[in-house]
């Protein structure tokens, strides 16, 4: 069989792989980035690459250097933008400090970038108004600071002094894998002149002049999107207002930039308002609304739409039950293209405003993500992924839906198996669907059930962090299951699990693994399942209530859900969703003694999200009360693989690479019967 690069880790680590996608105000240049392994391959460095949008020409290099470069965008004359904290030319010695991300322009006639703004606090987050020249940028700002210099001599003295203390007086105080505070989100506007776009060859390079348009911010922006207007007039963003009981909700604030003026665009007492989206003439903003759960109601997340001059909101496309995750509008305002998951896929839909009505465009296998529309509107472009193809991009006829792939930067890696879809009902006549990854081979394959996490999600696009076919390539065949809370089956779907996890996406799970296992070229006998986050609480609450597989990883999973609650990086969201009664009916670890399957711990210490506490509970509980006895040593076939300075995710390469070889060696070892060769890095 031909090798591919999921034989070898190291070879898998270092494909390249492609994010974003930009393109330019007249349609004829487009920019991605690209990340690779840097010389030490210890971490991943991004370059920008412009892609052809006819197809024609290869994909170019635009950026080198040792920091990479991201949140590119394009200024309205054609310049691009992009942040980067690669040493400045012109910039003053940092010393000893760490360098923080500035702001670089690549002039369109190819002159040599250089930096054109810059914090202490570093900047990101670049948006640029599509008929002007103004950028809207992101950046941190300590509290009593009163300007960039006050702000830059008070980061110093905390660094000097090694004063890291934050002192709250709201809630949250940090979210997934960092800290928040002291510092806050700020955004700042600035005009791109043609002094800073064609400086005088004789003079310093001039700086763009930064006005923070959303001064005392405090935690109102955190994690909050935003957009300005294409005359670059106004700015629209999402605006944190916190609550009593350290509640809080996202509503819609629009900012007069010359004044500094805010005032409230959209305030619904029932939802979170977020990623406004503003129309090409400058008269309307899309947005997404997610009304606020209850544990005994699902959210249902809509568009809506509103005046930016201000007025009443409204709906769009009341009776479509899907949940839209991206909005790009079209160049003549009369409707917009958007994405969401649907049946496993991540279709591209078109949505008419004069009828209110949404369609279908793309009809392939696959999810789309960073769409944007030619000019003229005939085309899209967009990245195009699926469990067949990681992300590359590709141009959309707006007519036909038809999708046709430009020159890449990356070649799309071999697969070492087969993608096939199944499916099956179950005893309630739920219908449950997914995906599975099978080996090239002719013999009976073991399967391995893996559940994906969120649980408001979906198995449909490529996913670096978790890829089946690295267990396919060692011979497993690896289903791919969205049960009950999965997005992209409508909201009755969800609601079929909501409060209730130890339930139907526990028995849509066991239906579906069934089905498969019934499958000639399945062998039933040797199974394993795992699962991260939500798909790490199923995976023990599967260890808890069935013998049927032979090994269970477990990844930055929910043990008990009581201590969970508190302690996550956003326990108001944990309120909506389970009353303290539902979450004891539906922890895991009130059925540890019922556990008898060897089971593989993995948690990251500075995961905010699932705090390590989940972890280091089960892991206990696991030796101490789990059905499975010690030996006479105290041993038992249990294990624990901690990352003390990972997250969620475990995302640095090594560590990504030395997670697989772990799990690989725990499966070979309960589910193949043969001794599992752990890394010898870990002593």
């Amino acid at each position: 069989m031909t090798s591919t690069p999921f034989d070898d880790l190291d070879q898998y680590v270092a494909v390249p792989r492609l994010s974003g996608l930009v393109l330019d105000a007249d349609g004829t240049r487009l920019v991605t980035s690209v990340a690779t392994l840097d010389a030490k391959k210890t971490k991943f460095v991004t370059a920008l690459w412009e892609v052809d949008p006819t197809g024609e020409r290869p994909a170019r290099r635009l950026t080198r250097s040792a920091k990479g470069e991201s949140s590119a965008a394009f200024t309205s004359s054609g310049d691009l933008l992009f942040t980067s904290a690669r040493p400045d030319p012109d910039g003053k010695d940092g010393g000893d400090d760490e360098p923080v991300p500035a702001l670089w322009l690549l002039p369109r006639d190819g002159a040599e970038a250089r930096v054109v703004a810059d914090r202490a606090a570093g900047l990101g987050g670049v948006h640029v108004a599509k008929d002007a020249d103004v950028v809207l940028v992101g950046s941190d700002v300590l509290p009593s600071a009163t300007d960039a210099e006050a702000d830059e001599k008070l980061r110093k003295t905390r660094k000097e002094k090694k004063v890291a203390a934050i002192l709250h007086d709201g809630y949250p105080v940090r979210y997934w894998d960092h800290d928040l505070g002291p510092e806050s989100p700020h955004l700042f506007v600035a005009d791109v002149g043609s002094d800073v776009v064609a400086p005088l060859a004789d003079a310093k390079d001039p700086r763009l002049t930064l006005k923070d348009v959303t001064p005392g911010a405090r935690s109102a922006l955190v994690e909050q999107g935003s957009a300005i207007s294409p005359d670059g007039r106004t700015v629209v963003t999402g605006w944190n207002l916190p609550l009593a009981k350290g509640e809080q909700r996202g509503r819609l604030v629009a900012i007069d930039v010359a004044s500094g003026e805010h005032r409230v665009l959209v305030d619904d007492l029932g939802a979170d308002l977020w990623s406004p989206v503003i129309s090409p003439d400058g008269q309307w903003v899309v947005f997404a609304r997610e009304s606020l759960s209850t544990p005994h109601v699902a959210p249902r997340v809509t568009l809506q739409i509103v005046p930016l001059a201000g007025g009443e909101a409204r709906t769009l496309v009341e009776s479509w039950d899907r949940w839209p995750s991206a909005s790009v509008w079209l160049p003549d305002s009369t409707g917009l293209l958007v994405t969401a998951d649907d049946d496993g896929r991540g279709p591209v839909f078109r949505l008419d405003l004069e009828s209110d009505e949404i369609t279908r465009l793309t009809s392939d296998d696959a999810t789309f993500t960073d769409v944007s529309v030619s000019p003229d509107g005939t085309v899209a472009f967009a990245l195009r992924s699926s469990y067949e193809a990681p992300s590359h991009p590709v141009r959309i006829d707006l007519e036909t839906g038809a999708t046709t792939p430009l020159r890449s930067p990356a070649a799309t890696p071999e697969l070492p198996g087969t993608l096939t879809e199944v499916e099956t009902t179950t005893e309630d006549g739920r219908r449950v669907r997914g995906w599975l990854a099978l080996p090239t081979t002719t013999e009976k394959a073991p399967l391995l059930l893996w559940i994906h996490g969120g649980p408001l999600g979906s198995w449909n696009a490529w996913s670096w962090r978790w890829n089946p076919w690295i267990l396919v390539a060692r011979g497993y065949a690896v289903l791919l299951p969205d049960p009950a809370l999965s997005t992209g089956y409508g909201q009755e779907f969800i609601q079929d699990g909501w409060g209730a996890w130890g339930a139907a996406p526990y028995t849509d799970l066991m239906a579906i693994t069934d089905a498969v296992e019934a499958r000639d070229d399945i062998d039933e006998t040797r199974t394993a399942a795992m699962g991260g986050s939500f798909g790490g609480y199923m995976a023990n609450w599967v260890a808890g209530h069935t013998d049927r597989f032979r090994a269970i990883v477990t990844h930055a999973s929910l043990w008990a859900l009581d201590q969970f609650g508190p302690t996550t990086d956003a326990a108001y969201y944990w309120q909506r969703e389970m009353t303290d009664e539902m979450a004891l009916e539906n922890s895991p670890h009130r059925f540890v003694d019922k556990i008898v399957t060897p089971m593989l711990v993995v948690h990251g210490d500075k995961d905010y999200r699932v705090p390590i506490g989940e972890g280091l509970r089960l892991w206990y509980e696991l030796l101490a009360k789990s059905g499975l006895p010690a030996d006479e040593d105290g041993k038992t076939p249990h294990r624990f693989l901690y990352f003390p300075d990972e997250n969620h995710w475990v995302l640095s390469p090594q560590h990504a690479v030395v997670w697989y070889q772990v799990v690989e060696a725990f499966l070979a070892e309960h589910v193949l019967a043969r001794s599992g060769e752990y890394p010898q890095i870990l002593g």
